[in-house]
């Protein structure tokens, strides 16, 4: 049995073999629409979302399945101080597969140590989004075409960002990448991914505090919200929250093919305007979670089409 906690879970071969389904499932949907028939899939989120979640039970239904579940902690016995383990225990007797959020690093790790079914991460707390991160790949590579020798540039909260995290994790896998790492000193990118992954890895990286002055050199522009609930602090999150927001004036120097990305939800770190622009792929990327999400549940339940 697999699950997926982290998006090095997945080797190369089979983050390539996920894109090349989902770019069948969207070439070719009939094909799939019964592929999970009498199959169930429970999504366990004890922290807020609407896209992770509801793509994951549109992902289940258009493969013909069904869905159960929960979206907040207090609507599930976990508000009784149940475990962890003891839900997925007890879930994996009616669903064939869960997806879980939870705002404790480690917390789907624990649950895949009990889980009688596949256990995908869909997000612990400032930790791992995989699923976000096969989305932003297979984003990618239908709009650049490739996974290699691209600039990418991400700016914001690269402190507390999971998806920033798990997309270094996945593209230090590939060659020619350099980074470009956009944010306030106090939300720069944890020391040991800069020692454990770039470093370890002898990737191209720098930093800087500049966007405006990195912006020509970009491929990718990986945009993330400054998130209040990461912070213990208000006045912190205040005084930082408006750091970095994107405007067509700031685009001007930017290549003309250049990708702009964002996991959403947006607060104001992307002017509407920009929604107009070519290069304005974040909600194209929504779309794509819904079919990288069908192709992986698919590979988790071995299920062939």
């Amino acid at each position: 049995m697999r699950n997926l906690i982290d998006i090095t879970d997945l080797t190369v071969e089979e983050i390539d073999a996920l894109v090349a389904t989902a770019n069948d499932i969207i070439a070719n949907p009939d094909k799939y629409c019964e592929a999970c028939h009498r199959k169930k899939l429970a999504t366990l989120f004890f922290e807020p979302s609407t896209r992770t979640r509801l793509s994951f039970e549109a992902a289940m239904l258009e493969l013909g399945g069904t869905v159960l579940g929960f979206s907040q902690a207090n609507s599930s016995s976990a508000s009784k101080g149940e475990s962890v383990s003891d839900t997925v225990r007890v879930v994996g007797c009616y669903a064939d597969i869960i997806a879980m959020r939870h705002p404790k690093e480690g917390a789907p790790m624990v649950a895949a140590m009990h889980s009688p079914v596949p256990i995908i991460n869909a997000g612990d707390g400032g930790h791992n989004h995989p699923t976000q991160t096969l989305t932003d790949l297979l984003t990618i590579q239908r709009e650049k075409g490739r996974f290699d020798n691209l600039t990418v540039g991400l700016c914001g909260d690269l402190k507390f960002g999971r998806t920033v995290h798990s997309l270094i994790h996945a593209l230090s896998r590939y060659t020619g990448i350099h980074f470009v790492l956009i944010s306030p000193e106090e939300l720069r990118l944890p020391e040991y991914i800069i020692h454990d992954v770039l470093e370890k890895k002898n990737m191209s990286f720098e930093e800087t505090q500049d966007l405006e002055a990195v912006m020509p050199k970009l491929d990718i522009l990986y945009m993330t919200r400054v998130q209040r609930e990461r912070f213990f602090n208000e006045a912190d999150y205040i005084r930082l929250k408006d750091s970095y927001i994107l405007t067509l004036d700031k685009l001007k120097n930017a290549k003309e093919d250049l990708c702009i990305l964002h996991p959403l939800p947006r607060v104001n770190e992307i002017a509407t305007n920009v929604d107009e622009d070519s290069r304005a792929c974040y909600f194209k990327q929504a779309q794509n979670g819904k079919y990288i999400r069908m192709a992986l549940i698919l590979k988790l339940l071995g299920v062939e089409v």
